[in-house]
């Protein structure tokens, strides 16, 4: 596919979609939605990449949100198919994928952005970043998983009020309720972000991939279930070649070289 709506790069092993609609503040269209599909699905097929960073272009957004003037002349069953397609059902593509995901954000992330980033497994952000879920506005609920994911990341108190609210908070207070995992600079995000990415791409792809299994499991069972999923998660990555391969390198005091098997 030619991809006129985003930039999709690889290099030594991290993944890059970057939303390239700058002068629409990189909202949401379905074009760039099935851009971003098709991305997701080779990144999910190609065993050299471990890593996936999504990214706005521009210096004044990540994702704006929707594009409403296409959002707005949907019907019902319309709206329906959205959400089961290019809608809640791709963020949701973004949060089961088997390789860690880090949301990049610079500026805006209102809407659908937020929605998309807390699909990621993190959220790294310029000082100067906003966000929020601002459809109450519109007389609509945010409909792409931000009454759930928002809730499990902040706790209910808080979701309910910036939901109830439409309110946009600014990075600062976005770190001190756990929405971003860190904050930088503008100067600083993309050496901070390639950094974190660089460290998880040297990780055990096996090993990423069953502790993201692990930790979503552990959202929907108790406990003991839960602990129950990581020990059996355990044992089977003691049968891989990456783990004799890790423990190995730790007693020859070498950086070990995992290959996924």
């Amino acid at each position: 596919m030619n991809y006129e709506n985003i930039i999709y790069t690889k290099d030594n092993g991290i993944a890059r979609i970057v939303i390239n609609r700058p002068e629409k503040r990189n909202a949401l269209n379905r074009e760039t939605r099935v851009e971003m599909a098709d991305a997701l699905e080779d990144t999910k097929a190609d065993a050299e990449v471990k890593v996936l960073i999504l990214a706005g272009a521009g210096e004044k957004s990540f994702i704006a949100g929707s594009d409403l003037t296409e959002l707005s002349t949907f019907t019902p069953l319309q709206m329906e198919e959205f959400i089961e397609t290019l809608g809640q059902n791709l963020y949701t593509r973004f949060e089961e994928l088997e390789k860690p995901t880090i949301a990049m954000i610079h500026g805006l992330c209102l809407g659908a952005g937020l929605e998309l980033a807390m699909a990621c497994d993190m959220r790294i952000a310029s000082t100067d970043s906003k966000f929020g879920q601002p459809e109450i506005l519109l007389g609509i609920i945010p409909g792409g998983g931000g009454t759930q994911r928002l809730t499990r990341l902040v706790g209910v108190g808080m979701a309910k009020e910036l939901i109830y609210t439409g309110s946009v908070i600014h990075a600062d207070e976005a770190f001190r309720i756990g929405l971003i995992n860190k904050m930088r600079p503008p100067e600083g995000l993309e050496a901070l972000t390639m950094d974190m990415a660089s460290k998880i791409a040297r990780q055990s792809p096996l090993a990423l991939k069953w502790a993201k299994r692990s930790i979503a499991v552990g959202q929907d069972v108790n406990l003991n279930a839960g602990l129950a999923y990581e020990a059996m998660v355990e044992c089977l990555l003691f049968s891989s070649k990456d783990r004799t391969e890790g423990m190995q390198a730790f007693f020859e005091k070498r950086a070990p070289e995992f290959k996924g098997e």
